[in-house]
């Protein structure tokens, strides 16, 4: 029944971690801590996974397997008595140093150190706007070991108190000249914090979490403005002639604009005679036509209506 309850709890970690590469970019690049506690738990499944052998023994650092689509992850799991860490703690464990005084709340016999790698995963689960990182992240997590079957268990909360907890970074890549590197830390609310780096890319923390060494990203800069060119004065000499030059075409457009309108108005002039005299002699061959007659050899018009006879004023008397 347990394995089966085991088994149903990985089933839907895988469905979330499925679903998370689908969501909007805008929550991929605001860092949602809600994907990456997903991931822890995912990841501590898979750790305790690696004790599945008829011995496990205690101080010795078992590697786990990761499924295909999260390749490039690196998981690791190491168990430990609390009072032997308390004690003792780890001269070395993968790129953590971990000193004696570490205190685990609430107090268990046995726990687990989980160790991630997340490789290429960093920036998908840890996006910080503004840095680019140097180095993949590690994560350091706690867990209860009194049952190594067990899924979804919850961080212990463990932190040292003598000397602070030491990881030495072997995959750093260069940066500019000029660029500061920081170390960063995320724990597991999501707060990030920045710290110097010390001598051999050493970062040091109180408490466990996510790490690594960013710089701060360089925006482009912008080009260059051409400057714009200022107007160069002519010399005096120059001007002048300049403006001689400027009166004399003035004067000269201007006879010539004369010389046009009088041309101008001297055709119109031709043309409206020439135009008169057209409706004059149209109006002649329009007009009563005389009757013709010959005389002698000679073809004469000759007035078709008789004039008045002319009476005398006697006749008119009674």
């Amino acid at each position: 029944m347990m394995g089966l309850l085991g088994s149903l709890s990985m089933l839907r970690l895988l469905m979330w971690l499925f679903w998370l590469p689908r969501l909007g970019s805008s929550q991929l690049a605001d860092f949602s801590p809600g994907a990456a506690r997903a991931l822890d738990a995912l990841l501590q499944n898979y750790a305790y996974v690696a004790f599945d052998r008829p011995r496990i023994r205690t101080g010795v650092v078992y590697d786990a397997n990761v499924p295909s689509n999260l390749t490039g992850i690196k998981v690791s799991a190491l168990r430990l008595r609390s009072g032997s860490l308390r004690r003792r703690g780890v001269e070395i464990y993968k790129e953590f140093k971990i000193p004696i005084g570490i205190i685990e709340k609430p107090y268990v016999e046995r726990l687990v150190l989980v160790y991630q790698n997340l490789g290429n995963w960093s920036a998908r689960y840890y996006n910080l706007p503004g840095y680019i990182y140097l180095a993949p992240v590690l994560g350091l997590l706690a867990y209860d070991a009194s049952n190594l079957s067990a899924t979804n268990l919850p961080e212990l909360d463990i932190k040292a108190s003598v000397q602070p907890i030491s990881l030495s970074f072997s995959d750093v890549k260069p940066f500019p000249v000029g660029s500061s590197a920081k170390c960063v830390s995320i724990d597991l609310q999501g707060s990030v914090n920045f710290s110097s780096v010390l001598s051999d890319n050493t970062c040091t923390t109180f408490q466990q979490g996510h790490f690594s060494i960013v710089i701060e990203s360089i925006a482009p800069s912008p080009a260059p403005v051409p400057p714009t060119p200022t107007p160069v004065s002519p010399p005096k000499g120059k001007k002048n002639k300049s403006r001689v030059w400027i009166i004399v075409g003035s004067v000269a457009g201007g006879l010539v604009l004369l010389f046009l309108l009088g041309l101008l108005i001297m055709c119109a002039s031709k043309y409206k005679h020439k135009k008169r005299i057209q409706q004059m002699e149209r109006a002649a061959e329009v007009g009563e036509a005389l009757h013709m007659t010959r005389v002698g050899s000679t073809k004469a018009p000759v007035a078709t209506v008789t004039r008045t006879q002319p009476t005398l004023e006697t006749e008119y008397r009674p």
